[in-house]
């Protein structure tokens, strides 16, 4: 079986995966008009030959959104433990490798490995599993979240991105009293040609890859948090090609209560630089 028949047999089992037991959450099928977002994080590496799969599977997970009353927020987290072995990956960043290594004490793992998925902070898996998705992000939907908005963003200069965002306190039953809130800056779309190691001559491609992650808050069940940011991007990038997302996590890192996603609007990309 080629590589290529594999990727398909992975997504069309995606599929099937997710037309069963999706009831529960449109009973009549209409789109919801306040979905719950689910933060879903991918740990990856192109110097890993078992990534791939994954990338393909988070990328399915981003363009056709299976749940029904969900919104499924994507982010690709490059990690740098493998460059090492004969193949850099250019989106690789030291601070998602730290991001996982925080993932991977929270669980009670031995190590952090890729690919590994990460469902709103509460479960973790081998990122290339459809089934194992489908079983976390049911199980996450059915969190309580406080609403998040991001707003008023656009560029105010070169490389420097700023956005108005803000978070509902948290809810009552949130089993934590505070929570950080984090702002993402990432690439819709990313693509490589790798030239050696594990995926030598194979040409990859992904959805939201993480550029930057900062925090810019906390906030708790008492408070509700309303904030200008500004965050630094590339002066390069195109900003057709960026998402913001925003979303609150208690330090260690716990579950994710709250997140939203947004582009920056068409109008600011013609800034000059």
């Amino acid at each position: 079986m080629t590589i290529e028949i594999k990727r398909l047999a992975m997504l069309f089992g995606l599929a099937a995966c997710f037309s069963s037991g999706t009831q529960m959450f449109a009973a009549d099928g209409s789109a919801p008009t306040n979905p719950t977002p689910i933060l879903v994080e991918l740990f990856t590496s192109e110097g890993c030959s078992t990534c791939p799969p994954a990338d393909a599977l988070l990328q399915q997970l981003d363009a056709t959104q299976p749940m029904p009353g969900a919104q499924l927020i994507v982010l690709s987290e490059h990690v740098n433990y493998w460059d090492h072995l004969g193949w850099k990956d250019p989106y690789s960043s030291s601070l998602v490798t730290d991001r996982q290594a925080a993932y991977a004490n929270h669980f009670g793992l031995a190590s952090s490995y890729t690919p590994e998925m990460v469902v709103d902070g509460t479960a973790e898996f081998v990122g290339n599993n459809p089934q194992l998705a489908k079983q976390a992000l049911e199980k996450a939907f059915h969190n309580a979240k406080s609403p998040v908005r991001i707003s008023s963003l656009s560029l105010v200069a070169p490389g420097k991105v700023s956005a108005y965002v803000e978070a509902e306190p948290l809810p009552a039953s949130a089993k934590v009293s505070a929570a950080d809130i984090y702002l993402v800056v990432a690439l819709n779309h990313a693509d490589s040609q790798v030239e050696r190691g594990e995926n030598k001559g194979r040409h990859l491609t992904y959805v939201a890859v993480v550029q930057s992650i900062t925090k810019i808050g906390t906030t708790d069940k008492n408070q509700r948090f309303a904030k200008q940011v500004e965050v630094k991007i590339d002066p390069s990038t195109d900003l057709s090609n960026l998402r913001v997302v925003a979303f609150l996590q208690p330090y260690g890192p716990g579950p994710v209560i709250g997140a939203a996603m947004a582009a920056v609007p068409g109008a600011v990309q013609n800034i000059s630089k």
